[in-house]
């Protein structure tokens, strides 16, 4: 693989980090801006909002530019952002910084897919995806305990400084890195129109992975987003627990990306037909067994790897199927993404409000992992096919 992935993976191991380190900070941002708690969590809303919105748009607005470029400036304003964010005294502009950060975060991921699975040889979209996708995976074992820590040590101002440092070696992996080569530069002469690459989303085929993709990412984040309750008021351990539960959660899933990455480009079905029901049945298992401690702390582990296993298959087959969308393909994979990120904690918090106990975003996680599974069977395989997308 080459080295420029790596690079791109520890840039999206930044934003990753920032994405997720914001839920230990709020109290303490919410106290020195002087705002409330409730309004301090607009800032996770902003965030996921330009995410879902600044895909597509950025990668429609940047999309003759060369790769490098487009990289560049995203992480540009990334840290910028990051900055400003940082020195602010004023709740209004950290919230501005958030969604710039978050437009330039899902443009940066947009391009980095698109740009990955040109660095590589068109059947290796898979392993090329798992690499980008650990940098997400161990931002979630490393990188948000260590900004909660640094937070809670040093300030909320100093992590943020932290993010916006980490983005230097980023801004030199993707100069030095990202060049053109023959399978990058034909995909950047002459790309078709945008009318034809948004054209790709009438393709039954790319429907049905990003469906599959928010559907199966929706169930993840419904059950990540509110493990805490878990350990905590069903398992009754104690809050030191989460953190160790939230690593494993991270480890697993980086695992689980790992693994599939060897799968995913010349046996999804397979990944799809046995890590599926798996997945359907570890969520039901650790909705009945997490009044027991280690079963729970043991599913949690094994979902961590079942969840980013089957969703970067899934997520995958997105950039096979958008194969005749080259510029906009890495933005429909990311929608997908970030469309279940959003909609699966909504879920799951709606499931709280109305006092259906702390396991409710279990529950989420195994509606939507059901219908998932029922629409792979409804499909008949054809998410799988491969019908000519390797030939780029």
């Amino acid at each position: 693989m080459p080295f420029s992935l790596y690079m791109l993976a520890l840039a999206i191991f930044v934003m990753g980090t920032s994405e997720f380190m914001l839920a230990g900070l709020l109290p303490a941002i919410a106290n020195e801006l002087h705002v409330s708690l409730g309004t301090a969590g607009l800032l996770t809303s902003a965030f996921a909002v330009g995410m879902i919105i600044g895909a597509p748009v950025m990668a429609a607005f940047a999309r003759r530019w060369p790769p490098r470029l487009t990289l560049f400036v995203c992480l540009l304003v990334f840290a910028g952002s990051h900055v400003i964010g940082a020195m602010t005294p004023i709740f209004s502009l950290l919230f501005i910084t958030r969604v710039l950060s978050a437009l330039a975060n899902a443009g940066f991921l947009a391009v980095a897919l698109s740009t990955a699975t040109a660095l590589v040889p068109a059947n290796q979209k898979g392993r090329a995806l798992s690499i980008l996708l650990s940098g997400t995976t161990i931002a979630t074992v490393a990188g948000v305990p260590a900004g909660a820590l640094l937070g809670t040590a040093m300030g909320w101002r100093t992590t943020f400084w932290a993010i916006a440092a980490l983005c230097v070696p980023a801004f030199f992996g993707v100069i030095r890195g990202i060049r053109s080569n023959p399978r990058q530069a034909a995909t950047d002469a002459s790309p078709p129109r945008l009318r034809v690459e948004l054209g790709q989303l009438a393709k039954p085929r790319l429907i049905l992975a990003m469906t599959l993709g928010a559907l199966i990412n929706g169930g993840t984040f419904a059950a990540f987003t509110f493990l805490a309750p878990v350990v905590t008021e069903t398992a009754r351990l104690a809050d030191v627990w989460v953190s160790v539960a939230l690593v494993m959660f991270g480890i697993g899933s980086f695992l689980g990306v790992t693994i599939a990455g060897r799968l995913a480009d010349q046996r999804p079905g397979v990944v799809l037909a046995i890590g599926g029901p798996l997945l359907l049945s570890g969520w039901v298992a650790l909705g009945l067994l997490s009044p027991h401690p280690v079963a729970a702390l043991v599913l949690i582990f094994v979902q961590g790897v079942l969840s980013f296993g089957v969703g970067s298959t899934v997520i995958t087959r997105v950039l096979y199927a958008a194969s005749g969308a080259p510029t906009m393909g890495g933005s429909y994979a990311t929608a997908a993404l970030n469309i279940g990120a959003a909609a699966g904690p909504a879920l799951g918090a709606f499931g709280l409000a109305i006092e259906l106990g702390p396991l409710a975003p279990v529950w989420v996680a195994s509606a939507l992992t059901a219908v998932a599974l029922v629409v792979v069977l409804l499909s008949r395989g054809a998410v799988t096919e491969p019908s000519g997308e390797t030939t780029r």
